[in-house]
């Protein structure tokens, strides 16, 4: 089923054993180079996986190639990896406990564990290695890479998000990141466990969902805020209608009426673009209950205070901010770079009318990813946007192990949106606004 042609497979020179680098990269090589594309594509991984085990056994006993059982099995999963998956990169996909893979150059990977970054053994052959596993990736989800397109986002199958980079501006070689999406979607219960948030803030931001409140997740990069937002997104009921807006798709709604969209990146002429801005007008012709976005971090911005402003509540998106007030400070910025001419007390009005909660995200020293702060924008005094408080994380200290100890508490405040869930029958019990309510971690 595959067409091949072996011959003239060299072993190397033993000297106190067998060279298997080389002989991995010849392999390698002819496997690729023997294989028939047209076919493999209409072949079942069980079924791939079974003819290429074949084809390298009988060549590995044909060359009477000395390798022990584990080296053989080694060599065949290599190959397999590379025809099938990521090559070198595939057994880091596959390991449940990395969050991140950082390919730095063909020879230096790093992987994250635990909100901790280890070096790896793992490496490519070369550059051109690298630079064929990066093809592959972009071309499955209909992007390219080259010299005078030299940055790109993408996705796995799995929605894993992955950035990749070449030279010229990449200076020491090709670079990827990929963020690793979970296979098993998180639930709120399961940040609970982790001591992420409390059972006091679960209760309040599944209410909030509810009572369709606009929710804007701010925080850094790797603080999480992809993950609160598919959960989040998780609390709108089955009955609404869902248009979710990425640059690059990597939401997982757990709904069935959901209509997902992608931007695209200009063509070899540099035409041919769809930009997040555009999508946004768009989907408010689609009739959606809820608009979900990926992340605002433009003049789309402006887009989305105005479809929160004009009957599209219960809105949801993130955006990159290191505190709520940075927040409000950015979305100012971002509308400003939509073109429009207000002056900053009608702006900033605009925004306080639109966004009614923010969710502080933030990864602490150890790794560990908490909401440090849920806060309600309540409207303007004089020039200045209103925010208080609900809940807080507050750090208090280090343990010998450098784990992070703090504080969940409530500030005392209750809210005004409590009100919005009476009106509809939302229940909230008032004791969550204790403040001596306090949970230690």
């Amino acid at each position: 089923m595959l067409q091949s042609e072996w011959s003239n497979v060299e072993v190397g020179p033993e000297s106190g054993g067998l060279d298997l680098g080389p002989l991995k990269e010849r392999l390698h090589r002819q496997v690729i180079d023997a294989l028939d594309l047209t076919i493999i594509a209409t072949l079942d991984d069980a079924l791939l996986k079974a003819e290429l085990t074949k084809l390298v056994t009988e060549l590995l006993e044909a060359e009477s190639v000395p390798l022990s059982m584990k080296e053989r099995e080694v060599l065949i999963s290599d190959i397999q990896h590379e025809v099938m998956g990521l090559g070198p990169l595939e057994p880091l996909v596959q390991d449940q406990s990395v969050n991140d893979i950082l390919v730095n150059r063909c020879d230096q990977i790093y992987v994250e564990r635990a909100g901790k970054l280890e070096l790896t053994d793992v490496k490519f052959r070369d550059e051109s290695h690298l630079r064929k596993i990066i093809e592959k990736i972009v071309s499955a989800v209909g992007r390219r890479i080259d010299e005078s397109s030299p940055m790109c986002d993408a996705r796995l199958l799995d929605g894993s998000r992955v950035n990749a980079i070449i030279p010229p501006l990449a200076l020491d070689g090709s670079s990827i990141s990929i963020r690793k999406f979970s296979k098993d979607k998180l639930q709120i219960q399961d940040l609970v466990e982790k001591r992420s948030l409390t059972p006091e803030i679960a209760e309040l931001l599944r209410g909030v969902v509810e009572a369709r409140l606009n929710i804007m997740i701010s925080g850094g990069t790797g603080t999480g805020k992809t993950t609160i937002l598919n959960i989040l997104s998780g609390f709108i009921p089955e009955d609404e209608r869902i248009v979710t807006i990425e640059d690059s798709a990597e939401l997982q709604l757990r709904q069935d009426h959901v209509v997902r969209l992608e931007t695209r990146p200009p063509n070899v002429e540099g035409r041919g673009e769809v930009s997040q801005r555009e999508l946004v007008k768009n989907c408010l012709r689609m009739r959606p209950d809820r608009i979900v976005m990926g992340e605002v971090r433009g003049g789309e911005c402006l887009d989305m205070l105005q479809a929160m402003n004009t009957g599209h509540d219960g809105s949801l998106t993130t955006i990159h901010a290191n505190t709520p007030r940075d927040c409000l400070t950015r979305v100012e910025t971002l509308v400003a770079m939509a073109g429009l001419n207000l002056a900053t007390k009608a702006l900033r009005h605009y925004i306080s009318s639109a966004i009614d909660v923010i969710v502080q995200m933030t990864r602490l020293s150890d790794g560990s990813r908490k909401i440090t702060s849920l806060s309600e924008i309540v409207g303007m005094e004089g020039e200045t946007i209103t925010l208080q408080e609900i809940f807080l994380f507050q750090q208090t200290g280090l343990d010998a192990e450098r784990k992070v100890h703090g504080v969940f508490k409530a500030t005392g405040i209750r809210p005004k949106f409590v009100e919005r869930f009476k009106a509809l029958g939302i229940e909230c019990n008032q004791s969550i606004f204790d403040p001596d309510k306090v949970y230690e971690v």
